[in-house]
């Protein structure tokens, strides 16, 4: 994470917190002419569970006018700048190690900062976290990752247990859906 993103964090952290929510992480962005600021909130304990309230808009608009109003005063970031206060969502950004130890078992997409084992890209399952080491399986094989080695990182949604997408036939990798057989439409003739 940049430094300016973690200034921006430790600064803002304790406005999220007075309204009730936990600020996950942040994403600076800085392009020429104007920067993106990308707040990402969630409500503590809901861990993304269908179970609890999530993140409402309502929320995200509390958020981004406590945030505003204290970016105006403090002005850490000096060029033009958009602010976006945003939920995790189904996709979410992972920024500590805390925070992959408590996803331990998904399945997350990782991008480092520098190379490892001639990997820069990786996706697996988290396996375990121990201090700032976090232990991913790829392909049966463990890889052990530095949390500060991590740029970038988001889990992957199991499209299929949320039921977003069709199960496959672990013998023939077809859709294994009652009446789906996997096979493709034969045409006669050009579409209309």
């Amino acid at each position: 994470m940049a430094d300016n993103a973690t200034r921006i964090i430790e600064l803002l952290k304790p406005t999220v917190e007075a309204l009730g929510l936990e600020l996950l992480g942040a994403e600076y962005l800085p392009n020429p002419g104007s920067a993106l600021l990308r707040l990402y909130i969630d409500r503590p304990g809901s861990e993304g569970d269908a179970v609890g309230p999530g993140v409402t808009i309502e929320d995200c608009e509390a958020v981004s006018r406590e945030v505003s109003a204290q970016l105006d005063v403090e002005d850490p970031i000096t060029s033009h700048y958009t602010l976006e206060v945003s939920s995790p969502g189904i996709d979410r950004p992972l920024f500590s190690a805390a925070q992959f130890a408590r996803f331990n078992g998904e399945t997350a997409k990782v991008v480092l900062k520098l190379p490892q084992n001639g990997r820069r890209r990786l996706t697996g399952r988290i396996v375990s976290v121990d201090d700032e080491r976090i232990t991913f399986d790829i392909d049966g094989q463990p890889f052990e990752v530095v949390a500060d080695n991590i740029e970038k990182a988001r889990l992957v949604p199991d499209w299929v247990a949320l039921g977003l997408a069709p199960a496959k036939d672990e013998a023939s990798g077809r859709d294994a859906r009652p009446g789906k057989s996997g096979a493709k439409k034969r045409s006669d003739g050009p579409a209309a």
